[in-house]
């Protein structure tokens, strides 16, 4: 090993992982953390001091490593595109890496901090195994196959103290270890304990990963979720009641096996339903064992091709495939009036347009009109222009042949454009779709053809095309920046998706939210009164993580003021105060200047309302 610098990071190293594990602050991390470092010291021979980068692969390599985990990448993604939403402003780096700690699918922060992300090399393709860079969240969390947070100087090469990490692993369809879900901030001004709640936030976003690829896999299948002390776990079964999958928590709650499962096992052998759901509709059920003992409540849902064949019908027994977009619009007399003129061009293969910030829906929108269509039995295809890589959307978009260029996979691929034949295609931001491929897909738009990269011939396609975009298309048209010509071409018919804090039916767009995200707790009244007052500058997605989280977290089943992660950074701290001192003036000139109505109508208490007026120095008649 090289010679070991004579710094005190390196000696504090040298120094725990000679036993002398008191030297970490945190009591509960000091025992696996300097484990970690003496693994780094005995087993893989490593040197606190050495300086440089980690290994990094070429975008060839890192195509072949990620093509076993397509799928896995696919259905963890959008989860993944939300955590790095919601933590983008607050300087976090978002990652979903392989088994052996190979970054396979980056989201960096802001400008602020992405530099510094970029100049270490923390992004695509860089591998944290702990083997090559020591004890760190990725590379650690990995080696021993659970959740850990690694703050700052707990890591064990000096170069890597300026990062604390959270990291949660994720487990596959079938308990196997398939990566690990990473968060990792370059700020110096948050304690290890504020990160404590970032290694939460993490867990819960890494079980509903897990929890879309199970059900993405066992798609045909039925699916139970099974409490249990560990938490609950997963259990596919078939029409027969036979088991045919289990995830990890499953397979522990109730002693399954790789082969019991492989056998087509009873179902009844271990969990009996005391009714069981009617197909096509998610159900609670209370779940007994096999000898009758409680297991508790649990959901069953039916097989999710089942559920796509069978939309639920409305009271009068028939079905309205614009269910979805008349939920989406709500009460808000902008949105209701855009559906009105989407069910009159449904079935029409005019383009759609869909402008609003991030986080609004977008594309929950979008899946909603293609339901409506008669394209829905075929194929919804999405790309985010703005998340792809530039050098990668051609290739994505509208595919190739086999040998196209060096890394192409040996069979080539359809891309998306032909994927969604006969279906919708999706392209979100397409405001960040790079000018040269606005001209190609220009061209399929006219001609309704596509040339794979590669080709020697065009391929027919029959595309229904939505677009989204947070930008002004129009202006960026005017300024070069956008081509015209393509606008006009995607401007089929332009729906404006406003901000959750202009929509006129807020209240019950936070409600039903609420009831969704957080079903077993209630709101209390101070915390109520936040979350109607603030802006919410990330909208549907912010909103849905912070109640989320505080579904999670909050104590005694009722969320309060305390349990709201609501970030106050940029222009959201003004706003916020603007905003509550808005809705307090409104609702005392609703009531007459009435305090104890007011302070009813906006569910707070008397004494919470009179210190909010004289916090906001808002004039009464009492």
């Amino acid at each position: 090993m090289a010679s070991l610098s004579a710094s005190n990071h390196v000696a504090r190293v040298l120094s725990v992982a000679n036993q002398a594990t008191d030297r970490l602050a945190d009591v509960d991390a000091s025992s696996r953390i300097a484990n970690s470092w003496r693994r780094c010291l005995v087993n893989h021979k490593l040197d606190p001091a050495r300086r440089g980068p980690p290994q990094t692969l070429t975008e060839a390599e890192i195509r072949h490593v990620a093509e076993p985990m397509e799928e896995t990448i696919r259905l963890a993604t959008p989860e993944l595109d939300d955590l790095a939403t919601v933590l983008r402003e607050a300087g976090y780096c978002v990652n979903l890496a392989d088994a052996s700690a190979t970054m396979l699918l980056s989201r960096l922060p802001g400008e602020a901090d992405a530099d510094i992300f970029l100049r270490w090399k923390v992004y695509t393709g860089s591998n944290f195994s702990e083997a090559f860079e020591g004890t760190n969240g990725l590379g650690t969390c990995l080696a021993e196959q659970k959740s850990i947070l690694v703050h700052r100087d707990e890591h064990f090469r000096e170069q890597w103290s300026i990062f604390s990490c959270a990291v949660t692993p994720l487990f596959d369809q079938a308990g196997r270890i398939a990566g690990a879900v990473n968060i990792t901030s370059c700020r110096d001004d948050l304690s290890r304990a504020s990160h404590q709640l970032a290694l939460a936030v993490t867990m819960a976003a890494a079980r509903r990963m897990e929890d879309a690829i199970f059900r993405g896999h066992f798609r045909d299948a039925w699916v139970a979720t099974v409490p249990g002390d560990g938490g609950r776990g997963l259990l596919a079964y078939d029409d027969d009641r036979r088991i045919v999958g289990a995830c990890r928590s499953a397979r522990a709650l109730l002693g399954l096996t790789d082969g019991m499962i492989a056998s087509g096992i009873d179902l009844s052998r271990y969990v009996r339903f005391v009714r069981h759901a009617a197909r096509g509709a998610d159900e609670i059920v209370e779940l007994r064992r096999a000898d009758g003992s409680p297991l508790g409540r649990g959901r069953v849902a039916p097989p999710l091709r089942a559920r796509a064949r069978r939309p639920a019908p409305r009271g009068d027994g028939s079905v309205d495939r614009f269910d979805a977009l008349h939920r989406l619009a709500g009460s808000d007399p902008g949105l209701i009036r855009s559906v009105k003129r989407l069910r009159r061009i449904s079935d029409h293969n005019l383009p759609v347009l869909l402008h609003g910030e991030t986080g609004v829906g977008k594309d929950v929108f979008a899946r909603a009109i293609h339901a409506a269509s008669n394209r829905a039995r075929n194929n919804y295809v999405a790309l985010n222009c703005a998340a792809m890589p530039e050098s990668l959307i051609d290739a994505e978009l509208f595919g190739y042949e086999a040998g196209a260029f060096t890394g192409a996979r040996r069979d080539g691929s359809k891309g998306l454009i032909v994927q969604a034949d006969g279906g919708t295609l999706f392209l979100d931001e397409i405001g960040d779709m790079p000018i040269a491929l606005q001209t190609r897909l220009l061209r399929v738009l006219e001609n309704r053809e596509v040339w794979p990269l590669g080709a020697l011939k065009p391929v027919a396609v029959d595309i229904r095309l939505i677009s989204a975009t947070h930008r002004d298309l129009g202006r960026m048209a005017e300024e070069g920046a956008f081509r015209a010509d393509l606008y006009f071409r995607l401007r089929g018919m332009e729906v404006r998706l406003p901000a959750l804090r202009e929509r006129a039916d807020r209240d019950d767009v936070i409600r039903h939210i609420a009831r969704e995200e957080a079903p077993n707790c209630p709101l209390s009244d101070e915390a109520w009164s936040q979350l109607v007052a603030y802006p919410f500058p990330g909208n549907m997605r912010q909103l849905r993580h912070v109640l989320r989280l505080a579904g999670c977290t909050a104590e005694d089943g009722v969320i309060t003021d305390a349990d709201l992660d609501l970030p106050r950074f940029g222009k959201a701290e003004p706003d916020l105060e603007a905003a509550e001192r808005a809705t307090i003036v409104e609702a005392l000139r609703r009531q007459g200047g009435r305090v104890t109505e007011a302070a009813r109508a906006l569910k707070l208490s008397r004494a919470t309302l009179y210190r909010k007026i004289k916090l906001l120095k808002i004039e009464t008649t009492q």
